[in-house]
């Protein structure tokens, strides 16, 4: 069975840091890995991916600065790390996986497969 399983999500104050992890079980992390994140009412946006074949990263330029992804392919688990957190980070943030050829990026177009999402809130 395939699954992304997200974690680390919560309340952070505002300039405070998190990790985000996703845990995958039945799929490879060896190609194409992102994370995405969404707020009521908007599309879900990339945050940051790391792309296949190419292996390109890529960040938003709102994180651009404050977030690293990350893998450990031996474990099976991705990262996300964010440092000096905004408000404007608060959403409900997913990690995703695609074995196939990364055509547009950093963009859920690209990925089928998703974890269920673990809300971020920043605030004091």
């Amino acid at each position: 069975q395939v699954q992304l399983v997200e974690s680390g999500g919560g309340l952070v104050q505002p300039g405070g840091s998190l990790r985000l992890s996703c845990t995958a079980s039945g799929i490879t992390l060896d190609y194409a890995i992102g994370w995405f994140r969404q707020v009521p009412g908007k599309e879900r946006e990339g945050v940051s991916c790391i792309t296949w074949p190419d292996g390109s990263t890529y960040y938003a330029e709102s994180v651009k600065g404050r977030a690293t992804i990350s893998r450990d392919k031996a474990e099976n688990i991705m990262y996300l790390e964010m440092h000096s957190m905004k408000p404007d980070d608060t959403a409900v943030y997913y990690c995703a996986v695609d074995d196939g050829i990364s055509d547009y990026g950093c963009s859920p177009l690209d990925f089928g497969t998703w974890g269920q999402g673990t809300q971020v809130t920043v605030s004091s």
